[in-house]
């Protein structure tokens, strides 16, 4: 709720400082993104911790999780690019983020699929 209502409030700031000084409200945008990536900090650690006990539980190899991982910081770093550059007014270059952002999300991911196709392979005989 309160990185909500910072995000929220930010916005609302940088909507009011757009007119005299655009460069202005996109620092507002980005100072508010860092601030709430750093507000989920603890949480995130937390978030590490149980996948991390559950790999230990489960016995899954840890290949198996790190693509997992490297994607979703991907995609939440590409999200927060994106629309900054959207704020910004380079849709062109939110859309280039967001390619490139698919490309690196894929290649991260990339182990992971190879086992995959491995394990149907060995099921198929």
């Amino acid at each position: 709720m309160q990185i909500t209502l910072v995000c929220v409030v930010t916005a609302l700031l940088a909507a009011a400082v757009r007119r005299g000084a655009p460069e202005a409200a996109l620092l507002l945008g980005l100072a508010a993104a860092v601030a709430a990536v750093l507000a989920l900090s603890e949480s995130l650690r937390s978030l590490m911790d149980f996948f991390g006990e559950l790999m230990a539980r489960t016995g899954v190899s840890n290949e198996l999780f790190v693509p997992l991982y490297k994607t979703v910081g991907i995609a939440l770093v590409v999200k927060i690019g994106s629309g900054l550059c959207k704020d910004a007014g380079a849709a062109a270059l939110a859309s280039a983020v967001e390619i490139a952002g698919a490309v690196c999300a894929l290649l991260a991911a990339l182990p992971l699929l190879q086992k995959a196709m491995d394990v149907l392979l060995e099921l198929m005989g």
